[in-house]
C-alpha cells in the first residue's frame, strides 16, 4: 500500500471523482485518528489536535498553513486557546479526495 507521507497532492479539477467507499477504507487506516465527517452532504477529515497554551496552537496553524501552501490545497483551520481544529476537503469536488488523506497524513507528522 502506498504510503500516504510519501505522497504529494495533485491538482484537481471539477470533474475529479470523489474518493469511493473502498477507497476511504484504506486511506483510512493510515490517518487513524482522523474523524470522517459529513457536513450538508460534504464528506471532510476533521481532527482536533491539543496544546498546552495559544501560542503553541498558533504556532502549530502557521506550519499548517506552510504545509496547505507548498502541497496548494487548504483547509479549513480553527485557532483556538490550547486546541486547533483542522479539516481537509476537497472543495472544488465538495467531498473527499486522495488529496485529503495525504494531506491529513502530512499534517499528523507536524504534530509529532
Amino acid at each position: 500500500m502506498e504510503k500516504l507521507i510519501e505522497s504529494s497532492c495533485v491538482a484537481c479539477r471539477a470533474d475529479s471523482p470523489l474518493a469511493t467507499d473502498d477507497e476511504i477504507l484504506l486511506l483510512k487506516v493510515q490517518v487513524p485518528d482522523w474523524t470522517i465527517i459529513d457536513k450538508d452532504g460534504i464528506g471532510k477529515l476533521e481532527r482536533v489536535f491539543q496544546f498546552d497554551n495559544f501560542v503553541e496552537a498558533l504556532n502549530f496553524t502557521n506550519i499548517v498553513g506552510e504545509l496547505a501552501e507548498k502541497e496548494n490545497h487548504h483547509p479549513a483551520i480553527l485557532t483556538e486557546w490550547g486546541k486547533v481544529t483542522v479539516k481537509w476537503w476537497t472543495h472544488k469536488i465538495g467531498g473527499l479526495h486522495h488529496n485529503d488523506f495525504i494531506a491529513a497524513a502530512k499534517t499528523d507528522q507536524l504534530f509529532l
